[in-house]
């Protein structure tokens, strides 16, 4: 059983020192309450915060606020994730040449960072156009004290395209991390429920709580029918919009049986009759001037 603790919080603006200190405060909540990782909404040590565009050199000064992997910010947790025997998926505001990144650093137990993904769908069409979209997908091994799990990540707006979770899935991932920061209703929950569904793995998100976002964090299992064929309710848990630590139970021995029987996942795909989806071409009625690729 592994345990997954979604940090639903409200942030502290852009004040890092604060949200530091609420960002170690709910990880250790989560430990005391068994979680064996915990994940944090998006880009939290800027609390998701950017820039007024019409107030000269704002832009600059939030650009200036990006943090690398070595600062104090990441090394604190990386201390607290050995300190607890609990890993922590931290996501911020990354320095990076040219304009920042928003990205997530999965530090293990031991507080070594195995994994740190980069936002590779930026919404473009909003203030995330001032950030430079992560190059891939990545998935890593990651040690807990319920044995190891394949992990991988997406964050926000990676999730409403199927091929985020998809690529993922191809390297192998188990468990799929989201930070989030938007709001979650019903269209985008069974989005991201069909992640879990089509590609075999737990998926588990944590977004802001309210008012800054609607809060329900959410978990799903892949594990869709028991074995009289019976469907079964995927969601492991869904918050409600309040702050606080929710934790998620992942059976991943339930999880890999039902991978190594179940048709979905990567058996019967026919990649040879895909080549279009890796096509840069945009056509009408979905070209947008802002869109990269």
């Amino acid at each position: 059983m592994l345990r997954i603790a979604l940090l639903q919080m409200t942030a502290c603006g852009a004040n890092q020192d604060a949200n530091l200190a609420k960002g170690d405060a709910f990880c250790r909540q989560a430990a005391e309450m068994g979680a064996d990782v915990a994940l944090f909404p998006e880009m939290w040590n800027v609390g998701y915060g950017f820039f007024d565009a019409s107030q000269p050199g704002a832009r600059e000064s939030w650009a200036a606020q990006a943090i690398g992997r070595d600062s104090d910010f990441v090394a604190h947790f990386r201390a607290l994730a050995q300190e607890l025997g609990m890993a922590i998926a931290l996501t911020y505001l990354e320095h990076w040449p040219g304009l920042p990144r928003n990205t997530v650093s999965l530090m293990d137990r031991h507080g070594e960072i195995v994994l740190t993904y980069a936002k590779v769908h930026t919404c473009d069409f909003d203030q995330e156009a001032a950030l430079t979209p992560g190059d891939g997908f990545h998935v890593c091994t990651l040690d807990t004290a319920q044995g190891v799990v394949k992990v991988g990540a997406m964050i926000c707006f990676d999730r409403e395209f199927p091929e985020s979770a998809r690529v993922l899935m191809l390297q192998g991932a188990e468990l799929i991390l989201t930070p989030n920061a938007c709001e979650l209703e019903t269209n985008r929950i069974g989005q991201f429920r069909a992640r879990a569904y089509e590609n075999m793995a737990g998926v588990a998100m944590a977004n802001y709580a309210a008012p800054q976002e609607n809060g329900h964090s959410v978990a799903f299992s892949p594990v869709a029918f028991d074995e009289a064929g019976h469907s079964l309710d995927t969601r492991i848990v869904e918050a409600d919009a309040e702050e606080e630590v929710y934790l998620a139970q992942f059976d991943m021995d339930a999880i890999r049986d039902w991978r190594r029987r179940e048709v979905w996942g990567n058996a019967y795909r026919k990649p040879g009759c895909y080549g279009l989806l890796a096509s840069p071409e945009v056509g009408e009625p979905f070209v947008r001037a802002d869109a990269r690729r």
